[in-house]
């Protein structure tokens, strides 16, 4: 899953209006900003593998530290205690926290069965919407809806405009999530950590789209 764990963000906005965009994004992409740093540093590792899933040629070999449920748990607690010393926002830090493991669970959904749920000889799970494009297009389109649908309504409430620039990053992530479905595979798993990467981007425009200039 890509723009629904974006969606979740957008959606998050509901709860707590004074997190920002980017904040949200980082809980809820951190994830997958975590993996593309450990395939550089050798520490987890993917192959392609097209025709492993209808789509995407990635096959997950290992990802125990950025994928598996009990590590995965352990990031969402560390991510919203960090946020809570910070910045003593309980709710913030309970959002933040449910995001991070927001991303697992909407992974479980897509994903062919290569989730572990703990690092070492564990079993791997996944329900395999994957292996229907048109069910995975429906499904992961009716949530970025929803999310979008969701931000744009607390904007409204607060009476805030919601300007070209968070126009321009919805714009982006369809796309980017048009060119992963249609393009070809990645040549090697280099670039597949550099594009990952990349993600950051997203985190930054969100800060950036969503910043309202003082009044």
């Amino acid at each position: 899953m890509f723009i629904g764990h974006f969606a979740v963000g957008m959606a998050a906005k509901q709860i707590k209006p004074t997190l920002s965009l980017g904040t949200l994004f980082l809980a809820a992409q951190f994830l997958d900003l975590l993996w593309p740093t450990l395939l550089l540093l050798g520490i987890e590792h993917v192959t392609i593998s097209p025709g492993i899933s209808k789509m995407t040629p990635l096959d997950f070999v290992d990802y125990p530290i950025s994928h598996s449920l009990l590590v995965v748990i352990f990031w969402s607690l560390l991510f919203g205690v960090g946020f809570f010393l910070f910045t003593k926002n309980r709710t913030g830090a309970l959002i933040l926290a449910s995001l991070v493991l927001s991303h697992w669970l909407l992974d479980l959904v897509v994903h062919i069965p290569d989730l572990p749920l703990y690092p070492g000889a564990s079993p791997k799970v996944g329900l395999g919407m994957w292996n229907s494009p048109f069910l995975t297009l429906l499904i992961e389109g009716a949530i970025f809806i929803a999310g979008l649908v969701a931000y744009l309504h607390i904007k409204k409430k607060q009476e805030q405009p919601v300007t070209w620039k968070f126009w321009s990053l919805v714009a982006f992530l369809i796309i980017v999530y048009l060119m992963n479905f249609i393009g070809p595979p990645p040549p090697n798993v280099y670039m597949i950590a550099l594009a990952g990467q990349l993600q950051w981007l997203f985190v930054i425009w969100g800060w950036w789209a969503d910043k309202q200039k003082p009044r």
